[in-house]
């Protein structure tokens, strides 16, 4: 066979793999991939370590360790005194596996889904795979905030859901009680589904809160929230998350997960089961990253970039209009062949390339990694 019809003919390489083939081409600084080049907790590698010497090494059960999920349990009553069933909670092998899943879950062809822009790479393609269609609503700029009367206004008899991600990945922006207060009426009244990205949810910085979902009763109930490990313990490579929802919506994910990744990773599982009872090792990670943020931030003021606010996340946004006029793309592109520091235009977060001319930086890195990359931008 020459030739099919693809299920995603309008999408190519991410601006990912791009960036960062790029970027060791060039031998470029790579701030630009959300993925921490300092090591892990040297503990939760012990602890997996020992959870394969000690025979843990066959299939978990399909909806995760059950040790791990009451870990978890105990953890969302810790933050959110709110009560999760182990039963609502699933493991899966990274976030945006859990977030593929519950779309896939949810989504029947002719659905529209409301998204909100700039956004993660992979929500419009996880959306369009399932023959919905994407409802593009871009963030105020240069807030990046959410103006729910546009949403109140997309919302027509085909809109099955609204995704969102706070802390948000590309520009560091939260969710105010606020905002949750307008969204849980929307949802509710208009009886819509919620998948909400909590990648970054100990990522959050300047003592602001996170408003998980699972804070919302009411909300939760209509809800998909979906979750890393990796992101939480910077361990991005080992693709582990979990997804929590409401007990009906739960048996309808893991119907579709059973016959997909099925199980992942037992003797993480185990390890994980035991790191999260130690609170310390998750209620630390904000400040941690906020002093990379915070120093990242004054090395940049040598430079002539405008850095924006981030208020979580592995990501911190910055505009060049002082420098240049190039589009965002062609920008980034020249930062990594002559001057040796990689970064992702934020245009390729929006499905039109819409252009504010703004990058993306990821300050998830060793302090010398920054300094250097903060030094190289200087000569702009």
């Amino acid at each position: 066979m020459e030739s099919f019809e693809s299920k995603l003919p309008n999408i190519g390489t991410s601006i990912f793999t791009t960036m960062s083939a790029l970027a060791s081409e060039h031998k470029a600084i790579n701030l630009g991939q959300g993925f921490p080049d300092f090591q892990m907790d040297e503990t939760l590698i012990s602890l997996t370590h020992q959870a394969m010497k000690d025979g843990h090494n066959q299939y978990a059960p399909m909806a995760g360790n059950m040790a791990l999920r009451e870990s978890l349990s105990e953890k969302f009553y810790s933050l959110y005194n709110t009560s999760i069933s182990p039963d609502c909670i699933t493991i899966t092998p990274g976030g945006t596996y859990a977030i593929y899943n519950a779309l896939t879950t949810i989504l029947s062809p002719g659905d529209e889904i409301i998204v909100f822009e700039p956004a993660y790479d992979s929500y419009i393609p996880n959306i369009l795979v399932n023959g919905a269609i994407p409802v593009c609503i871009p963030l105020d700029f240069p807030n990046y905030s959410i103006n729910w009367n546009k949403v109140r206004s997309a919302i027509n008899k085909k809109t099955k859901a609204i995704i969102l991600n706070s802390p948000h990945n590309p520009t560091g922006s939260v969710l105010s009680s606020s905002d949750m207060e307008i969204l849980s009426k929307i949802i509710i009244e208009n009886n819509l589904f919620l998948i909400s990205d909590e990648v970054y949810e100990h990522l959050i910085f300047d003592n602001k809160p996170h408003h998980s979902v699972l804070k919302y009763p009411d909300l939760f109930n209509r809800s998909f929230v979906c979750f890393s490990f990796g992101k939480v313990y910077n361990c991005t490579g080992w693709k582990m998350g979990y997804c929590v929802a409401p007990k009906f919506l739960t048996n309808e994910f893991r119907k579709l997960h059973q016959y997909n990744a099925f199980s992942c990773h037992t003797p993480t599982q185990v390890a994980l089961a035991s790191h999260i009872k130690n609170k310390e090792s998750y209620l630390s990670l904000s400040s941690n990253m906020q002093q990379k943020r915070d120093f990242f931030l004054s090395c940049m003021k040598n430079t002539s970039f405008s850095m924006m606010p981030s208020s979580g996340s592995y990501f911190v946004c910055a505009s060049y209009e002082k420098i240049s006029q190039m589009p965002a793309l062609d920008f980034a592109i020249q930062l990594i062949k002559e001057y040796g520091v990689a970064t992702i235009p934020v245009s390729a977060f929006y499905a039109d390339g819409r252009d504010d001319k703004v990058l993306r930086f990821c300050f998830a890195k060793k302090e010398e990694t920054l300094l250097l990359a903060a030094e190289r931008l200087k000569n702009l």
